[in-house]
């Protein structure tokens, strides 16, 4: 039988993370290339501990349909977090859970874009969202990034010279791929650019407790003065990712078309999922595990960024970190990421190439390495094996 498709499945194709995981599922492949938390890490113990006490106390509530909004106790317990780390003075009622950040932005896309609606995103952006945005038919423009974070003359020039800008989406800290993170001076800029034009944001916020160094600096949310920003946030890089707990804060406008969206998606995220989190930080210190998570990451960034220097060839260079989970190598001009990759499979190890990470093609020459899922041992051993292939492929 031929099937006809809408329009928008042709824009549709599989996340290049998610096809290399099941590459890479192989015990004996080393792999960089998922956002994967440890698992090792996962406090167990505690997760069976609450879950016993959610169905002893509540077990009938627990499997029943709740409201879409979330579970009061644990939207609580977020906005708590949100004030502590992030700067963000908010309540409950502009707290929306929903399955994962990534269920986030994919309701960002269907509240705010139309096919050919213009979108700016960091060049280069998490692979993730573009997917999540793509089946919304929009129009991309990529806003030149350093250091520092997005280059407010290119922000300002593109907004200038841009008709029908609908949203800017950003990871401020520790982004996905490049682990960069904005400073201060171009977060204020930025949101003096967001502030003149009153164009959303859609900030993303992930990996923003994953600090290994440094100060907190106060999230966008947190400077938002015109309720434009909306905020994302997540338990899965802290917690366990398995429960798919993320959330929207936003004005509450828009917030209500991200409920009306949910509620015709899925109703609603797990009655059980969401009181389990909340009883796991009712009955214990989350901030207490996440800086075990970060004591044992900040070890791997080091040793991977340590193992590069000793392994890869001059003319190769890579992104420093102060936390998350990611560091973004750049090959010299020419060199194809993807053309390598299946070269390091055939030695077992895994990267994603980073030609995932632009809406377009014609940037190929970068790689994305994750350092939070493998043992010391095996990031060794698996940076050593993409050195020598690098330096193999460099010298001909």
């Amino acid at each position: 039988m031929n099937y006809t498709f809408a329009n928008r499945m042709d824009r549709l194709k599989g996340s290049a993370v998610r096809e290399l995981m099941a590459l890479t599922a192989r015990p004996e492949v080393i792999s960089f290339a998922g956002g994967m938390p440890a698992p090792e890490l996962f406090p167990i113990e505690g997760v069976k501990a609450a879950a016993c006490a959610v169905l002893d106390e509540m077990g009938q509530k627990a499997m029943q349909y709740a409201p879409t909004e979330g579970y009061i106790p644990l939207r609580e317990h977020i906005v708590k977090r949100m004030g502590e780390r992030l700067h963000i003075n908010t309540d409950i009622d502009h707290v929306l859970v929903t399955s994962g950040s990534q269920q986030g932005l994919d309701f960002a896309a269907r509240v705010f874009l139309n096919p050919g609606d213009v979108i700016l995103v960091e060049s280069p952006s998490y692979v993730g969202a573009l997917n999540a945005f793509n089946a919304c038919e929009p129009t991309y423009v990529e806003v030149p990034t350093d250091d520092y974070g997005m280059i407010p003359e290119e922000l300002e020039r593109i907004l200038e010279t841009t008709e029908n800008v609908k949203l800017i989406y950003v990871i401020p800290d520790f982004q996905n791929p490049s682990g960069k993170t904005w400073s201060m001076k171009r977060r204020e800029h930025f949101m003096e650019l967001v502030n003149k034009y009153e164009i959303p944001v859609l900030e993303d916020n992930p990996y923003g407790d994953l600090r290994f160094e440094g100060e907190y600096l106060p999230s966008l949310k947190s400077m938002d003065t015109k309720d434009l920003v909306i905020f994302l946030g997540t338990l899965s890089k802290v917690f366990c990712p398995g429960l798919r707990i993320g959330w929207v804060c936003a004005p509450a406008p828009v917030l209500a078309k991200f409920n009306f969206v949910k509620q015709g998606a899925d109703l609603q995220v797990s009655s059980f999922d969401q009181m389990l989190a909340a009883k796991f930080m009712d009955m214990y210190d989350l901030n207490e595990h996440v800086e075990k998570i970060k004591a044992v990451y900040r070890v791997r960034r080091d040793l991977m960024l340590k193992t590069m220097e000793e392994t890869f060839p001059e003319g190769v260079t890579w992104t420093v970190p102060e936390g998350g989970l990611f560091t973004w190598v750049t090959l010299p001009e020419g060199v194809d990421a993807g053309e390598i990759a299946p070269k390091l499979l055939e030695q077992n190890v895994a990267y994603v190439p980073g030609a995932a990470f632009y809406p377009y093609p014609g940037k190929e020459n970068h790689f994305r390495m994750n350092y939070s899922n493998a043992t010391e041992e095996n990031l060794v051993i698996g940076v050593k094996r993409i050195g020598a292939v690098l330096t193999d492929i460099l010298s001909k």
